[in-house]
């Protein structure tokens, strides 16, 4: 079998003209050299060069494999360059996984931004409600809020967003504001089929733990569930990188925000563990934790 090492060797001997000269270019021995030669015309069952003590002479089997030698060697340069290139300058195809709210309002901002900086990276970008395996999926990267229990995966937090309990203008003029957190009872309550943990609210019981509510209305999406909060249909709990425009705008009220903990939802970015991350993919992480600490997320503890 060729290798790189004996194609190296051969041409080196042709190019010095001996095998001293090449042992001294590659900072081998002659009989290292040597060895290499006689091993790869073994390997090929033919003669590549005559030797005498005054010259060598290439067969003509060896003019031959000197050509492809050299085109070989050529292109293994030529690729090592362009791989070094990759890594100086990021470059190919992304595939990121988030569910919809995520990629509706934490990445699909920073997006044009990004691919100015880094104008030889592509994106392509899946929404999904549910929990998907990577690999299966082909997913380089997923964006996932809340907490992790995949042990497989490698995860770099981006920061957190807090839990605000809120409902539209509308709403609250028709079915009046509530004082307290007993008053919640009485009202339409939006929350998420599954799982059940996000429709414990950030607001304090007896125990301690937070208020589990039984919604009127559920759905599988957060982009949903504000929708329906925007709509008037009743009172949600959702995420603040998910409503801040709409607090900002006047499309969404905070309710019994006196009351509210100070619950936050932690933001990953989310990889198979591998012994070196692409670099594009680093890329992107790297920019959404400074971009997103900077305009969207509290910095995570």
């Amino acid at each position: 079998m060729l290798t790189v090492e004996s194609l190296i060797g051969f041409v080196a001997v042709i190019d010095t003209g001996s095998f001293s000269a090449a042992a001294d270019r590659l900072g081998q021995t002659p009989s290292g050299v040597s060895r290499t030669i006689s091993r790869l015309e073994s390997q090929l069952g033919m003669t590549l060069m005559t030797r005498t003590t005054r010259r060598l002479d290439l067969t003509e089997e060896g003019a031959w494999l000197l050509i492809r030698a050299r085109k070989i060697l050529s292109d293994l340069e030529d690729t090592e360059q362009q791989l070094s290139a990759r890594l100086a300058q990021p470059s190919g195809l992304i595939r990121v996984n988030a569910a919809t709210p995520a990629l509706n309002h934490l990445i699909a901002p920073l997006v044009a931004d990004f691919l100015d900086a880094y104008p030889l990276v592509r994106l392509e970008l899946t929404s999904g409600e549910t929990v998907i395996d990577l690999i299966e999926e082909r997913a380089d990267l997923a964006i996932r809020i809340g907490p992790l229990a995949d042990s497989t995966l490698h995860a770099r937090k981006l920061g957190e967003s807090r839990l605000r309990v809120l409902a539209s203008p509308a709403y609250l003029a028709s079915q009046g504001i509530p004082n307290n957190i007993d008053q919640l009872s009485a009202h339409r309550l939006l929350g998420f089929s599954a799982p059940a943990s996000l429709n414990i609210w950030p607001l304090p019981q007896a125990g301690g733990a937070g208020l589990t509510v039984t919604p009127m209305i559920t759905a599988s999406s957060g982009e949903t569930l504000r929708h329906l909060g925007i709509a008037g249909a009743g009172i949600v709990c959702l995420a603040e990188f998910l409503t801040q425009n709409d607090v900002a705008a006047g499309r969404l009220v905070p309710v019994l925000e006196a009351q509210t903990l100070p619950w936050a939802q932690p933001v990953w970015a989310v990889f198979y563990k591998q012994e070196a991350i692409a670099p594009r993919v680093a890329a992107l992480v790297n920019f959404l934790a400074h971009r997103l600490a900077v305009d969207i997320l509290e910095p995570g503890s």
